[in-house]
């Protein structure tokens, strides 16, 4: 039985407690709270989250967006995912214009952004070192995408940012998905054993949106193919 969105809020409210307490990994605990206490001078007069961070949006959500990490003085700054951050530009204009999001900028956590049929998440939860996060931390952090996975029960699609965060959503699979999809941008592939559509792409960092090997054309007629299946946000 499909569980309203009501008792999914309630459940994820309480996971993402435990996200914000966690402490399992003292490499990133360590780099987190140096990062918040060593500010870059664009950002001296935040006072930065410096905690793990939780997913957010809606929890009735048809479309799941996994990312890597939080950005060192984007999320671990502000407080929520690709927030405050180049990344975090890309991905939310993509959603205000395909009708997930209610504005298309996300600069703080208290900013009125809101989400439509759309959950965002990430792989790791705190900020890592180089944006490389340990096979250790991913394995530590596996149990809150895992948990993420369980309660979000109206995805339709699933889209993974990059190659570790689709590699990890496939491993966090209850059953193993076989033959195995290709990493690839733009790549849709229809997984049976959830009944969701894997959508693979490009993480929109600086790193690929500034050497073009992601474009802005290629980014957003993505979105708008996920808008098409997923429906329109009154639909059933």
């Amino acid at each position: 039985m499909v569980r309203t969105s009501r008792y999914i809020l309630k459940d994820l409210v309480t996971l993402n407690r435990q996200v914000i307490s966690c402490d399992r990994c003292p490499r990133l605990v360590q780099h987190r709270e140096l990062t918040a206490n060593r500010r870059v001078p664009r950002f001296r007069d935040w006072e930065y989250w410096g905690k793990p961070l939780p997913g957010f949006g809606d929890p009735g959500a048809k479309l799941l967006i996994v990312g890597l990490a939080p950005a060192a003085h984007g999320g671990n700054r502000t407080g929520r995912m690709f927030t405050g951050d180049g990344s975090g530009e890309w991905l939310i204009r993509a959603l205000f214009q395909t009708g997930f999001a209610n504005q298309e900028a996300s600069m703080s956590k208290d900013d009125g952004l809101r989400l439509s049929d759309a959950y965002i998440t990430a792989v790791v939860r705190c900020v890592p070192p180089k944006n490389k996060p340990l096979t250790s931390e991913l394995v530590n952090c596996s149990q809150y995408l895992r948990k993420e996975i369980s309660l979000l029960q109206n995805v339709k699609v699933v889209l993974t940012l990059g190659r570790i965060a689709f590699d990890a959503y496939l491993n966090n699979l209850e059953e193993k998905v076989q033959p195995r999809p290709i990493f690839k941008h733009a790549g849709f592939y229809q997984i049976d054993s959830v009944k969701r559509l894997l959508v693979t792409s490009y993480h929109p960092s600086r790193q690929n949106t500034q050497t073009k090997r992601l474009l802005w054309d290629s980014w957003i007629s993505l979105f708008e193919r996920i808008r098409r299946i997923t429906g329109n946000q009154d639909s059933s």
